[in-house]
């Protein structure tokens, strides 16, 4: 509860920013009512595609909060959006998109309606840039949040900045890939990026075997 309190708070603090306040009164963080945790996903994500959280909230088009089935057995996790999903409002946008499509449906044998799809971090990162760690900290209570509202059976992070995210292991990720790993009450793999798959095609038979895995733990 503390740490959704937290995330409202800065959000109002920006609003108040954005709107030239320099200075407010100090205030108790006591008010039950008003920073209720969302009681829903729909909800969760209705604070998502509002959020003004850090800076990013100034170059998207939109925050993409995730797609797919609220109960899904498998959830994916990519780290951010890219330029041509939030360009186009697509998670599965581009080769990249078109990838994991093919992986999901084609391999594992999910179709991508019963899967969630969602990034760490919910916008476009500036100038296509990689996040930082604070835009980073201003979207992981909505990640958390989510994985507690969907309790999939499987999480799969998408490369290793996802990982790394998720699990807080930061310099691990070529030892774990394609692994079942135990993260809290889920099975968490982690699997190669589709963008690096098209970057360097020789790893797809490796990818292969990951999501053979994967589809065994559904």
């Amino acid at each position: 509860m503390e740490s959704y309190q937290n995330l409202v708070l800065l959000q109002n603090m920006y609003r108040l920013k954005a709107i030239g306040f320099e200075y407010i009164d100090p205030f108790s963080t006591n008010d039950k009512k008003h920073y209720d945790k969302p009681n829903s996903l729909d909800e969760l994500n209705h604070n998502i595609s509002t959020c003004h959280l850090c800076d990013l909230s100034k170059s998207r088009r939109q925050s993409m909060s995730g797609i797919g089935s609220f109960s899904a057995s498998l959830m994916i996790i990519d780290y951010n959006v890219s330029q041509v999903q939030d360009s186009s409002n697509e998670y599965y946008a581009g080769r990249s998109g078109e990838t994991l499509k093919n992986m999901v449906e084609k391999v594992i044998g999910v179709k991508t309606d019963d899967v969630y799809l969602t990034h760490a971090v919910k916008c476009k990162p500036l100038k296509s840039n990689k996040p930082s760690p604070s835009e980073w900290n201003s979207c992981k209570t909505y990640l958390y949040a989510q994985i507690e509202f969907i309790k999939p059976k499987v999480i799969v992070t998408l490369g290793e900045d996802a990982y790394a995210s998720v699990s807080e292991d930061y310099n691990n990720f070529e030892n774990v890939r394609g692994h079942v790993i135990d993260f809290k009450e889920y099975k968490l793999i982690p699997i190669y990026h589709p963008q690096h798959l098209l970057r360097n095609p020789e790893l797809k038979k490796i990818t292969m075997n990951d999501l053979k895995t994967i589809k065994s733990c559904l």
